[in-house]
């Protein structure tokens, strides 16, 4: 292979190579495929081999036309802490989750049938935006609350090591700074326990102010090398500890879920774009199989209580680099991520990541995917002279991020994301249709969502560097 030979997504390379590409896949994935369940109080090892097997399901369904890993997605992260701030458990979550891979699959099956112009004329970027900022923002209070005060000054430290090595690191290394932040905190957390000794701070598990040690590897010395992964239990201290369970369905937390579609239709819709201009082909016609395989992923992903999947810009980012696009990269990659999922040792260690790294390293990720709200705007021109753009989504972004409630019953209160999301959405469209005729026309810009959310934690750069990452930095939209 030539430095300029492309390898088409129906092409392979020899194995030996295919393994190693699917080697670099598992690294790009990694980190945020098992740092997302962790923040969502799910089982990593779980979600980690389920990220392979809806990955394999993902690539049957677009028929290997779509090269894309499908790892844990970032934009149910405020909803599923909501559902828990409201006393919701695991399986509840999960249930909620899975109802919302329903619907996406369905939009999938729409957008199939109906063409893509649909999804645009419903979800423009000025709404599509203002749900991913108001989903990320809303998260806020959980840093503040929680992870940050388990141990301020590893937080700090964590979340300066990230930014550094987020902007001061291009290309590979910059894609996987969290995942570099996650090890970096491990050992500082380590050497912190052997300088400093114990400290007393808020402990997430037990829900109150304790003296523990910032490492405890004890579950990681008892866990075994192989087995799947646990079944959900109830500890001695009667709190739950999240495996593999069968979800619950409950009204109120599937509402809270649901904005995440939309900003998963964006995720998904910004990476098949990306994915058709870096291989030269035209995969509008598989845009409904991608999102819809997507919603399978992630209803088979939750029905054994694993996380919600997205596709993962930081492994379109490797193929920009590596300028090869084949499918068979990613069945290796899927197929080491289950083997990881076979090890319940693997997953004893996840679970032992102290609380202040998570406060360093969400500090960051969740200003990222409110910001990348903004973003879209940018890319897609939104214009916020126009009162069209600028009075709905200000009424839903506020809702949203404020935690504004709307109380129908005893029983029934819909409030936050989900009614920031219903506001954004109808009162854009009630505000079309009653304003004059040259304000619509001002508000209809481009046609096409030009950009992704990049919920995921570690594509910083967006879509913009996986264009000027190809090799002779040529601007692929410009051809």
């Amino acid at each position: 292979m030539g430095p300029d030979d492309v390898v088409a997504p129906d092409e392979r390379l020899s194995w030996g190579k295919t393994v190693g590409l699917g080697a670099q896949h598992v690294v790009a994935m990694f980190g945020a495929t098992f740092v997302f369940p962790l923040i969502m109080g799910l089982n990593a090892q779980l979600a980690i081999m389920m990220s392979g097997i809806a990955t394999i399901c993902f690539l049957l369904i677009v028929q290997g036309r779509v090269p894309s890993y499908l790892g844990t997605s970032a934009a149910f992260v405020g909803a599923v802490a909501a559902i828990r701030a409201q006393g919701g458990d695991s399986s509840t979550v999960t249930g909620a989750i899975l109802v919302a891979g329903a619907v996406l699959a369905l939009v999938g099956v729409a957008i199939h049938f109906l063409g893509s112009t649909v999804l645009h004329k419903v979800l423009p970027p000025v709404v599509t935006g203002a749900v991913v900022m108001l989903i990320g923002f809303n998260l806020a209070p959980v840093v503040a609350n929680i992870y940050w005060p388990q141990d301020q000054w590893i937080a700090l430290l964590v979340m300066t090591f990230t930014i550094i090595c987020a902007v001061a690191f291009k290309g590979f290394v910059g894609r996987i700074a969290v995942f570099l932040a996650l090890i970096f905190g491990f050992v500082l957390s380590w050497v912190f326990d052997k300088v400093f000794g114990q400290i007393t701070s808020f402990d997430a598990g037990a829900g109150k102010e304790t003296t523990h040690w910032r490492v405890n590897l004890g579950g990681v010395s008892d866990a075994s090398w192989f087995g799947f992964p646990p079944a959900t239990t109830t500890g001695a201290d009667g709190k739950e500890i999240v495996g593999i369970h069968a979800p619950t369905f409950t009204m109120a937390a599937i509402l809270l879920v649901l904005p995440a579609v939309i900003a998963l239709i964006a995720e998904n819709t910004g990476h098949v774009k990306a994915v058709a201009e870096m291989t030269g082909h035209n995969l509008d016609p598989m845009m409904g199989r991608a999102i819809a395989a997507d919603g399978v992923g992630t209803m088979l992903a939750s029905s054994v209580g694993g996380s919600p999947t997205t596709t993962y810009a930081e492994n379109i980012g490797v193929m920009a680099a590596t300028r090869v696009y084949s499918t068979a990269a990613y069945y290796v990659a899927a197929l080491v991520a289950i083997l990881f999922g076979l090890s319940p040792k693997f997953g004893a260690l996840v679970a032992a990541t102290p609380g202040g790294v998570l406060g360093g390293i969400t500090v960051v990720l969740y200003g990222m995917i409110g910001l990348l709200g903004a973003k879209i705007w940018k890319e897609n021109g939104v214009d916020f002279g126009n009162p069209i753009n600028l009075v709905p989504v200000a009424a839903g972004i506020v809702i949203g991020i404020g935690g504004v409630n709307l109380k129908f019953t005893q029983d029934f209160t819909l409030g936050g994301i989900a009614l920031g999301t219903i506001v954004a959405i109808g009162a854009y469209h009630l505000a079309r249709a009653l304003a004059p005729e040259d304000l619509r026309l001002r508000a209809d810009g481009p046609t096409t969502l030009i950009t992704t959310t990049e919920a995921n934690y570690g594509d910083s750069d967006g879509i913009d560097d996986l264009y000027q990452d190809e090799p002779g930095g040529r601007d692929l939209r410009q051809h």
